[in-house]
């Protein structure tokens, strides 16, 4: 009689952690790794900020809102990749838009942890904060949004999801929309910060519109663009002011003609999306014939 030795079932293969700087092959990426450094660089600098009591006199306040600010400055780079990629001909940068999506709801909720700690963990109150308190509402609101996007961004629930995921994370635009008012309505009086970041979310906006349209991403199109959206940041400004503290719109349209004490957030703007002509026309210099017509638009995603 022969014995036949127990042959034990093969043990499922333990699930690899997808580490952030590593690419699909599993092999370290240098480019992932220095964008995931520099996404944790503002958290890890207020955090050492704020155990040395380097941040004034309400050194928490200073610190929760810190987070909140950087959060939506991630939200906007993330928007930003999918232009960025084709205007400026860099589609690795495509690798990096889920890390920055997952970097602004990081930040978005150490901002939450930090609010609730100030409020002394008194979770009753919290809520009842968000509740009574139109800003917190907002606010509040936009990062359960976030929340269920980053639950929904991994590769697995990508799968499952289907055709109804990019569904789904098209709600990242009116999410940001939430995110940039709610960062108005705590800035209280000087409101510069989220005037700035609203007006570079309105050129992301506007370069959507322009591939809706089949406009190519060639340097006068991108051109216009960037006057069109320092305009809209001086018209949102001008309204924001009016609507909320009551000062004349040619108060405003004044102080963006005066440099002699501010450069009005509008400029920056106008400067910030301007250095996009040069990058492409360096992109159309740079691009081989193979690649097809240079401009044409991508699908934005």
């Amino acid at each position: 009689m022969t014995v036949h030795p127990r042959i034990a079932a093969p043990r499922p293969a333990s699930p690899r952690i997808a580490w952030p700087w590593l690419d699909r092959a599993g092999r370290l990426s240098r480019f992932k790794l220095a964008v995931f450094l520099l996404a944790l660089a503002p958290g890890l600098w207020f955090t050492a900020a704020y155990a040395l009591d380097r941040l004034g006199a309400k050194p928490l306040t200073a610190y929760l809102h810190a987070m909140g600010d950087w959060s939506v400055r991630f939200l906007i780079l993330s928007l930003a990749v999918t232009p960025m990629r084709r205007i400026a001909n860099a589609p690795k940068l495509i690798l990096v838009r889920r890390m920055l999506g997952l970097t602004a709801l990081a930040y978005a909720l150490v901002h939450f942890t930090l609010y609730v700690a100030d409020q002394k963990f008194d979770l009753a109150r919290v809520a009842s904060e968000i509740v009574f308190r139109i800003y917190l509402t907002i606010g509040f609101a936009g990062l359960l949004g976030l929340t269920v996007l980053g639950v929904t961004s991994t590769d697995g629930m990508i799968r499952r999801l289907g055709k109804t995921w990019p569904r789904l994370h098209r709600l990242v635009y009116p999410l940001t929309a939430l995110a940039l008012l709610h960062f108005f309505l705590q800035s209280k009086i000087d409101v510069s910060s989220p005037v700035y970041w609203s007006g570079l979310f309105l050129a992301l906006m506007g370069w959507r519109l322009m591939h809706h349209l089949k406009v190519p991403s060639t340097p006068l199109p991108l051109l216009g663009l960037s006057l069109a959206a320092g305009l809209a940041t001086v018209g949102l400004e001008t309204a924001w002011y009016a609507l909320a503290t009551g000062v004349p719109a040619s108060a405003v349209l004044a102080a963006n003609l005066d440099f002699s004490y501010d450069v009005r957030p509008a400029w920056w703007v106008l400067a910030t999306v301007i250095l996009i002509v040069p990058l492409n026309l360096w992109q159309n210099r740079t691009a081989s014939g193979g690649r097809g017509p240079v401009g044409r638009p991508a699908p934005a995603r």
